[in-house]
């Protein structure tokens, strides 16, 4: 089986992460393969908030928790790194370009051996003025809206197996 196919087949979502911060050049080169991925004629336009600091990643998991009803847990798991795409909401295919980046993303890092979640909720956690104020923080202004957050980390557990595919998800014509 050609190996690309391979990883999008094994490739599953991490929700145990050990804390140890990944080297900056394995983020960089999952970075990179979100920036290529497909967009509305080639726009190019998502963004990729890449945050290792502790305590901004703290502060986006409370912000985030915060929009989870009765979650009294870390939402990212525990993940030392968050990549937070945004979008411009005046691109007509913004959510599928950002969506397709942390597609991109998550099989990157599966392929580099780094364990991924995409978190949702970072449409709600940037749209809220706190979110607001760590994105102005770091120069980012504009009409962005949050996609979703890839988390990433080394996997605390071996990943779970997949479940079988459902039926009747194909119709050949």
């Amino acid at each position: 089986m050609n190996e690309t196919i391979r990883n999008m087949i094994t490739r599953r979502s991490c929700r145990a992460f050990k804390p140890d911060m990944l080297p900056q050049d394995v983020i960089d080169q999952i970075i990179e393969a979100g920036l290529y991925a497909a967009s509305g004629r080639n726009t190019q336009s998502p963004i990729i908030l890449a945050v290792t600091n502790k305590a901004v990643r703290d502060e986006l998991s409370e912000l985030n928790r915060r929009f989870l009803p009765g979650a009294a847990h870390d939402p990212f798991y525990g993940a030392p790194v968050v990549l937070a795409v945004l979008a411009p909401r005046s691109v007509s295919t913004y959510l599928y370009d950002g969506s397709l980046v942390i597609g991109n993303m998550m099989l990157a890092a599966h392929a580099l051996g780094v364990g991924s979640c995409w978190i949702h909720r970072a449409k709600e956690t940037f749209d809220d003025p706190a979110g607001k104020a760590i994105l102005t923080a770091h120069g980012i202004t504009g009409d962005y809206e949050g996609i979703g957050n890839c988390v990433l980390g080394y996997p605390a557990a071996d990943p779970e197996q997949p479940l079988p595919r459902k039926d009747d998800r194909v119709y050949k014509i």
